[in-house]
């Protein structure tokens, strides 16, 4: 049976995405931002992360507190997220129970009150979430790189934000950011499952017409300019593991380079899930640096990882290094199995193989109704549902000349930055 899929754009320029899928009597339903990270500027980094958090502090009609137990009462789930370029809200439930996340939804976009002793609330949960992470070697590791990788571009910046951001931000910044962005014209109401659509759209439409469009929201245009070197940063902090990190510029998901690196990312570590609210696995033990590093024991773990993302970002490798090696030890490895790549095409047997685990992983993470849902909104916010639709289509065009003309247009030193991570307790290795 066809899915019937459906784009409405209101009055007051909230787009609507609805996708009837009748396997089961679910709908999950998710209202996205075009807000993130990348929105803000030094001083007020995090800001979109906790605006997140703020709006599940209630509204006069849906008070602190009672929705967590109205919404496990009719048997559902909720969440929300905030990433480089968005902020999503979602609610999975029975079918017959999808008004309450409808009205929720369209009462919080407007009503939310920013109570300032639930501000300060917050304020110590969030800093205790960031202080906490200080103890995670990888976000140490990974927030010097990222740094490192942009000079004035917002994704420069850890989503979560700076510690002495997060203690200056006050209330009525957080209100006025959330009053800038949470308006229909910079936002989408995605909904897939167990519903008929003209019935679906006119509950929308009755329940957001009458908030009123706002000024375009500012999306600060920040050009960045090219590394023009390798840049090499080294962190040293609790534990007892060595990481290595190699974080090369990597191209936005709308650029057609994109899927070529997709299937050299498979190639390469292991193909990446694009799908941040999860779903599926796939082995990457017959990656190119898994059996040269992890197989040669050179390396404990290796992971690959590419985001789709509006602007260009970051092609990133982590290597757990093995207690007996040096990271100048996997760096040379890496060097080695990356000048290789670009010394010669690949093989057609393993190019098939690489789309075909990029392209099993990529479906695992549509399967259920709520996947199903969030692509509906994030192909959206870096491209169209169109790149979703397409997507497996566009890696199957894919060459062994496209891999090869990628690794050496983007795998090269000039192009990336290498992050240390040496555990405090670490006795430096000789060769």
């Amino acid at each position: 049976m066809t899915n019937l899929l459906t784009k409405v754009t209101l009055d007051n320029g909230l787009t609507v995405h609805l996708k009837e899928i009748h396997t089961a009597p679910i709908i999950s339903h998710w209202v996205w931002y075009r807000v993130g990270s990348r929105d803000e500027i030094p001083g007020k980094t995090g800001i979109s992360h906790w605006v997140e958090h703020m709006q599940f502090k209630g509204t006069s009609r849906y008070p602190s507190g009672k929705l967590d137990k109205a919404i496990s009462r009719d048997g559902g789930f909720w969440n929300a997220f905030t990433f480089l370029d968005w902020t999503a809200f979602f609610q999975t439930m029975p079918a017959n129970k999808i008004n309450l996340a409808l009205r929720l939804e369209a009462d919080r976009m407007a009503n939310c009150t920013y109570a300032p002793d639930e501000v300060e609330s917050e304020r110590t949960v969030i800093l205790s979430e960031r202080e906490g992470s200080e103890n995670e070697p990888l976000f140490r590791l990974g927030r010097e790189v990222q740094l490192n990788a942009f000079s004035t571009h917002g994704y420069r910046s850890e989503i979560i934000g700076e510690v002495e951001d997060l203690k200056s931000i006050t209330r009525d910044a957080l209100y006025h950011h959330y009053r800038s962005y949470y308006q229909p014209n910079n936002a989408q109401v995605c909904v897939a499952g167990d519903f008929k659509t003209a019935a679906m759209l006119k509950k929308i439409s009755r329940l957001y017409q009458d908030v009123p469009a706002g000024t375009h929201p500012p999306h600060p245009s920040q050009p960045e300019p090219a590394l023009g070197g390798e840049k090499r940063v080294e962190v040293k902090g609790p534990g007892e593991t060595t990481f290595l990190q190699i974080a090369y510029r990597a191209p936005a998901a709308s650029h057609p380079d994109f899927f070529a690196l997709s299937v050299l990312d498979s190639l390469l570590s292991g193909p990446s899930s694009l799908n941040m609210f999860g779903g599926g696995g796939i082995s990457n033990k017959t990656s190119r640096l898994y059996q040269s590093l992890v197989e040669k024991e050179l390396t404990v773990g290796v992971e690959g990882g590419l985001s789709a993302t509006i602007d260009p970002y970051l092609y990133e490798i982590t290597l757990t290094v093995h207690p007996e090696k040096t990271p100048d030890q996997v760096l040379e490895a890496v060097n080695r199995e990356i000048q290789i790549l670009q010394a010669q095409k690949i093989s057609e047997f393993e190019l098939q193989r690489a789309i075909k685990q990029a392209r099993a992983l990529f479906a695992y993470g549509n399967e259920n109704i709520t996947n199903q849902a969030f692509w509906l909104g994030y192909a959206d916010m870096f491209e169209s549902y169109t790149w979703f639709e397409n997507y497996v289509q566009r890696l199957e065009t894919i060459t062994p000349d496209d891999v090869l003309r990628v690794a050496q247009t983007y795998l090269t030193p000039s192009n990336r930055v290498v992050g240390v991570y040496i555990p405090v307790n670490h006795k430096e290795k000789t060769e």
